[in-house]
């Protein structure tokens, strides 16, 4: 296998810890995370406590003003370990961005230490009933009222909703302008009108709480405007490669595993008195898996370096995103029908992944929208 370039000696000592607390913190208690909905917030806390949350912030707010490596090498262990009930990447990788990147010094010292100490959680919301990916179409509406916005909408597939304590609102501060008349409030979850509505039942990702929010006539403290008043959008397109990227991660370390648990399985496995393993259809098989596991890494891995040297342009992003997400379901799926009836089976691993998966596809922006943002940068006439 082609070795990977992106690790230190410190990235890899930092990944022991990281994969001794997912076996010993998160995995023993994932099936009852499922089947209640949401993970504990303990196990929050004991992130925080080992300095697992918000790593890349500046010190002087709680983080460990860390590189982004070890951001990589923490959405790695969390799908290497198939636990997919915490969504610690989207708290400290995405919402603690917008703040420290957009935020006054006052709303830094108020939530990003809480949030690395794993006390608050975060949470982004994008997403409403009749707007998912074309987040120009949001309807929920912030208007400035004297010292304050009041906030009137409604979001759905809120990852985090239910345990959030904060959350970062995209709404429109001028409803006549479109998208240039968005902006990024962050919304207290103590605020008066600010409700949450019930866990949403999904396909995968059983025991990440999503949740919908309402928000009724809510008073927002204008000091909590996000950077500036309508550059929401731009605000959002500017994080985009680094969200996407997010999602590529760990589509790839999700492959990888998978792959793993099938080599494990197919060379354990009998058939007609023989392991599974050795019948060409799986020795062949496997072969176009790894290759085709390997090329996405090389690809994903190089769109990391890119990133970390501020070169990762939004359609290359869009590339990484599309073609991880796409070969992961592939290859998960190719996987399970290799476990034969047992990959039907939830106590086997690849069962959970292939639930897992689907979602990566749509969320984040659907691969649809990814191939209208890749071919928009390929100079293509338009009728």
């Amino acid at each position: 296998m082609i070795p990977r370039t992106l690790f230190s000696p410190e990235h890899e000592t930092f990944r022991d810890s990281v994969r001794r607390f997912m076996e010993e913190e998160a995995m023993p208690h994932e099936e009852r995370w499922m089947e209640q909905g949401y993970a504990d917030r303990e196990v929050w806390k004991k992130a925080g406590d080992n300095g697992f949350l918000c790593v890349s912030m500046p010190e002087e707010y709680g983080g460990a003003a860390a590189d982004k490596i070890y951001s990589v090498v923490l959405m790695e262990e969390q799908a290497y370990s198939n636990c997919s009930s915490l969504g610690f990447g989207l708290h400290s990788e995405i919402v603690a961005p917008y703040l420290n990147r957009y935020g006054s010094d006052a709303l830094k010292k108020k939530y990003l230490p809480p949030m690395a100490r794993g006390e608050m959680i975060g949470a982004i919301a994008m997403s409403e009933p009749g707007a998912g990916s074309d987040l120009q179409s949001i309807k929920t509406t912030a208007i400035r009222k004297g010292d304050v916005y009041v906030l009137n909408g409604q979001k759905t597939f809120i990852t985090n909703g239910w345990n959030s304590d904060l959350v970062i609102v995209v709404a429109k501060t001028d409803p006549s302008k479109g998208a240039k008349g968005t902006s990024l409030l962050v919304v207290d979850t103590s605020m008066g009108g600010f409700t949450k509505g019930k866990r949403l039942k999904k396909m995968g990702l059983k025991g990440q709480d999503t949740s919908e929010l309402f928000f009724d006539n809510v008073e927002v403290p204008a000091a909590n405007l996000l950077g500036e008043e309508n550059n929401g959008f731009i605000y959002l397109m500017q994080e985009l490669p680094w969200e996407r990227m997010q999602i590529a991660i760990g589509a790839m370390a999700k492959t990888e595993a998978a792959i793993k648990w099938t080599i494990d399985y197919v060379n354990n496995r009998k058939a007609f008195g023989t392991p599974v393993s050795s019948f060409q259809n799986t020795r062949f098989k496997l072969a176009e898996l790894v290759t085709q596991c390997q090329i996405g890494r090389v690809f994903v891995d190089r769109c990391m370096e890119l990133l970390l040297a501020d070169k990762l342009d939004t359609a290359t992003a869009s590339m990484a995103k599309m073609w991880a997400s796409d070969i992961e379901n592939k290859i998960i799926d190719e996987c399970l029908q290799l476990h034969g009836g047992y990959g039907f089976m939830m106590e086997y691993p690849i069962a959970k992944a292939y639930t897992d998966a689907r979602v990566q596809r749509i969320y984040g922006g659907t691969n649809e929208i990814m191939k209208e943002v890749i071919a928009r940068s390929l100079g293509l006439n338009k009728a």
